[in-house]
C-alpha cells in the first residue's frame, strides 16, 4: 500500500483525547492530526518522537491531517489503524498471505449476525471463511502483544469466529504488525487477561490466528512475512 501523497515529516508535541495529536512542522507551525487510534499507544506516542502526518483537502472533514507513523527508536510503526483492513485485502489478492490462498472474492465489513461485523469474507468453491483483522503497535521485550488496552470488541469478535467454525466455516484473526523489530507475536495477557483467554480458546477448536508483520515507511506499507506466535 503506497501513500497516495508525500508524508508530511514532524515532532509530535503531544497524543490527547485519543482521536488527536498536536505536531510541531520544521517551520515551527504546531498543526493538529486526527489520531484514529483508539487504543493506549502504549510505547507509540512519546512526545518529541519524529512523525509522520498526511494531508487531506477533502470537504466537509474537521481535520486536514492524520496521523500516519512513529518512529519508535530504529523503527517505524504505522499507527492508523484505518490501513490494516486494506492491507490484508491487498495481500490475500496478490497471494501474499499462502493459508488465505485459493478464494475467487472478497467482501468487507460482513454481517455475521445482528449487531455483530467481521472485517472480510473470503468465498470460494470450498466455501467461506471469515477474516477478522487487528491492528497491533504494542511491542514487549522484542514480542509484538495485542490488545494495548482492554479490547471487549476484541473479545467479542473471537467467539463470533469460534461460532462460525463450529458451523462449519473457516474462521481467522490475522494480527497486522505495523513495525518489524518483532520476532514473535503473543496476547498481551498482563493488559487484557480475558482476551488472552479467548484467543487461546479460538485457536483450539480450529480458528487460525495469523500474525503478519507489515514493514512500515514514509512512502509505503507493505505486509511481509508470518510471524511465530506463543501462546
Amino acid at each position: 500500500m503506497r501513500f497516495p501523497s508525500r508524508l508530511i515529516r514532524g515532532t509530535l508535541v503531544q497524543r490527547y483525547q485519543r482521536f488527536l495529536a498536536d505536531v510541531r512542522l520544521p517551520s515551527g507551525e504546531i498543526v493538529t492530526a486526527h489520531c484514529t487510534n483508539t487504543g493506549s499507544m502504549m510505547g507509540c506516542k512519546e512526545p518529541g518522537s519524529v512523525v509522520y502526518i498526511s494531508r487531506s483537502d477533502k470537504e466537509g472533514r474537521r481535520l486536514f491531517y492524520t496521523w500516519e507513523i512513529i518512529g519508535v527508536g530504529r523503527t517505524w510503526v504505522g499507527i492508523n489503524t484505518m490501513h490494516p483492513n486494506r492491507l490484508v485485502a491487498e495481500a490475500i489478492a496478490w497471494g501474499a498471505i499462502p493459508e488465505l490462498k485459493g478464494y475467487d472474492n472478497v467482501r468487507r465489513e460482513v454481517v455475521t449476525r445482528q449487531g455483530t461485523r467481521l472485517d472480510l469474507c473470503l468465498e470460494g468453491s470450498n466455501g467461506s471463511c471469515f477474516v477478522e483483522v487487528k491492528n497491533v503497535t504494542l511491542a514487549v521485550d522484542g514480542a509484538a502483544a495485542f490488545p494495548d488496552a482492554v479490547s471487549e470488541r476484541g473479545t467479542k469478535h473471537l467467539k463470533e469466529l469460534m461460532w462460525l467454525r463450529r458451523k462449519g466455516h473457516r474462521a481467522a484473526v490475522v494480527f497486522v504488525i505495523q513495525r518489524n523489530d518483532c520476532s514473535v507475536f503473543r496476547p498481551a495477557d498482563e493488559i487484557d487477561a480475558e482476551y488472552g483467554r479467548w484467543l487461546r480458546r479460538a485457536v483450539k477448536v480450529g480458528v487460525e490466528a495469523l500474525p503478519y508483520v507489515a514493514y512500515v515507511t514514509p512512502k509505503e506499507i507493505v505486509l511481509k512475512e508470518r510471524l511465530p506466535i506463543r501462546l
